[in-house]
């Protein structure tokens, strides 16, 4: 990307992350053992309060093998939302199992009023095992996300799981950083709270380590299982024998070197996201038609995105302005239910994601965005608003 151009979101390296890499080089380990792993996965996992993580090599894999530690098999159904990166739905295609798509609130997360009403009108319970009406499938597990560094309704989705008896998993990995502040969770952070929780540290993320994933639990058994299956499920490390089927999923030393450099920072990198998020509010506040979408106000966002309301009717036009001006932009995602691969699936009463997805454009949020790189992106949406 050329150095002029004002980018939608990029790592902040200064801090150990040469020297940490280095120390891997040195020791020669550079692969998918070392100590920098162990480490990492420690700190990240007092970071966020759990008993354990398991570094793998991204969000993706991470998602895949929760689905696979709590059993999610062939014809089985998942509910995820359909505002959403596509990755956090395709792990339960790799499972050969099947999507419910649901809609979101006004956190951008799935909407807890309509999981609930889904579950009590749509499905039945038998033997403590959850079934959809339409299918006779079992829903096995809800992927809940928290979109843009913002905390989904984990109270109510967190009742109505247990009532029915369906895990958790938290895609957190737009959200790492996230907390309560108030209520029956408050302190939790986001990615703590359901059965499974992952992390991405793709190189957009608040943290990097150019690729990698992590997985969050409280029980030692989704931990075990989870390690078990990202090392190639191997029983015997000598002679390698494998009673069934693992991944190729294990975070090499290299990453988890930039990743513990990172973690180091994380506090100071959201502390800068919520200044410039404010900084955005404050200049943007008297401008017509358009205004950043808040955060739940329960929590403490790590303010990963910043999504700016800019209307259906401008969106197009106003990326097309930015872009020409040297300022990226993005859209929020095509809804999944509407891609390709999941066109025939399940979707019950989507609403709101229509309309987020069609008015929302993020905009420039980096950790290290100048002040005078964000005047000027307050300066041409102040043009487009103007023109």
């Amino acid at each position: 990307m050329s150095s002029d151009i004002i980018p939608l979101s990029v790592p902040n390296l200064q801090g150990n992350e040469l020297k940490y890499v280095q120390e891997t080089i040195q020791q020669e380990w550079v692969s998918t053992a070392g100590t920098f792993i162990s480490d990492f996965e420690r700190e990240l996992a007092g970071y966020v309060g759990t008993q354990g993580a398991v570094a793998v090599q991204n969000g993706t894999s991470g998602l895949h093998t929760a689905l696979e530690v709590l059993g999610v098999e062939k014809n089985d159904e998942v509910i995820v939302p359909t505002m959403t990166f596509i990755a956090a739905v395709n792990p339960v295609s790799y499972c050969d199992a099947h999507p419910i798509f649901m809609d979101c609130d006004d956190t951008f997360g799935l909407d807890a009023v309509k999981l609930q009403r889904f579950l009590d009108n749509e499905c039945y319970m038998e033997s403590g095992q959850v079934y959809n009406m339409r299918t006779g499938r079992p829903i096995k597990a809800i992927v809940v996300v928290h979109i843009f560094g913002n905390m989904s309704n984990m109270p109510s989705i967190m009742e109505i799981a247990d009532n029915y008896n369906i895990s958790v998993i938290e895609d957190a990995t737009e959200a790492l950083g996230t907390y309560y502040t108030s209520g029956g969770f408050k302190g939790a952070f986001a990615g703590t709270i359901g059965t499974i929780g992952v992390y991405s540290f793709n190189g957009n993320k608040i943290m990097t380590t150019g690729g990698g994933g992590m997985i969050v639990s409280d029980q030692s058994s989704i931990l075990e299982r989870a390690r078990y299956l990202t090392t190639q499920a191997k029983n015997d490390g000598l002679y390698y024998t494998h009673d069934e089927v693992g991944y190729n999923y294990r975070m090499t030393n290299v990453q988890a070197a930039l990743g513990l450099a990172q973690l180091e920072q994380i506090e100071k990198f959201i502390h800068t996201k919520r200044e410039n998020f404010n900084k955005y509010l404050e200049k943007l506040n008297n401008l017509p038609d358009v205004h950043l979408l808040p955060f739940n106000d329960q929590t403490r966002p790590n303010y990963w995105f910043y999504p700016l309301w800019i209307g259906e009717e401008n969106r197009e036009d106003f990326i097309e302005f930015a872009n020409n001006r040297s300022v990226q932009t993005r859209p929020v995602w095509s809804l999944i239910h509407e891609q390709k691969p999941y066109q025939k699936a399940q979707t019950y009463q989507i609403e709101q994601a229509f309309k987020y997805q069609r008015n929302i454009v993020n905009i420039p949020c980096s950790t290290n965005l100048t002040s005078d790189q964000l005047d000027k992106v307050v300066d041409v949406i102040t043009q487009f608003v103007a023109k």
